[in-house]
């Protein structure tokens, strides 16, 4: 058996692109901070090689997986987009409605999944796995996640140079920005399901 490789530059570019805007790690950075704050600390390690493995599971088997119980991928688009409106409210409103009793697991949920690799970014993965050869989204993934780490390790450097009031401005932009997401992920599905 001999193994093909397809490796295209410009289909792992098309394919980071795509991802890193869909992950909008920048946009999040103060849900991080946020979140680093109400925990105490994030495991930047754990949170990337969760999402990673997720991501690169979810290209293979996300569609059988969905389909054997029963949802299609338009419903997990729009369950995703409710995650991702929650956590933009929060972020405008400054209100807290995301309470873990588990700040250990903070890592995991909200971090890793929805935020990093959400409905949104599933639903990417879906329809680039539908364009692309595998092995190109794969080193978009890895290379996604890598820049991921990268921010999450230095969420509190990020922090320092911003300051409080940049944080908060960005907070309130980004939300709205998450907002939109929510409501494109939400328009974009809806129609599908009915």
């Amino acid at each position: 058996m001999t193994l093909n490789l397809n490796f295209d530059l410009r289909q792992i570019a098309t394919s980071g692109m795509i991802l890193f805007a869909v992950i909008d790690i920048i946009g999040s950075i103060p849900i991080i901070i946020g979140l680093r704050n109400k925990v105490g600390h994030i495991q930047s390690e754990k949170a990337s090689i969760v999402a990673a493995i997720m991501m690169v599971a979810f290209l293979f088997v996300g569609e059988e997986i969905l389909n054997l119980i029963g949802i299609d991928v338009n419903s997990f688009a729009v369950a995703g987009s409710f995650i991702i409106f929650f956590l933009a409210i929060e972020m405008i409103l400054g209100i807290q409605l995301y309470k873990d009793e588990a700040p250990e697991t903070a890592s995991i949920v909200p971090l890793a999944f929805p935020m990093i690799a959400g409905a949104g970014t599933m639903t990417s993965l879906l329809s680039l796995r539908a364009e692309y050869h595998v092995e190109n989204i794969i080193v978009a993934i890895i290379i996604n996640i890598v820049f991921v780490y990268l921010v999450l390790k230095s969420s509190r450097k990020i922090e320092k140079v911003l300051g409080t009031t940049g944080i908060s401005i960005i907070q309130k932009v980004f939300g709205v920005i998450l907002l939109a997401i929510a409501v494109k992920l939400f328009a974009a599905n809806i129609n599908q399901l009915f």
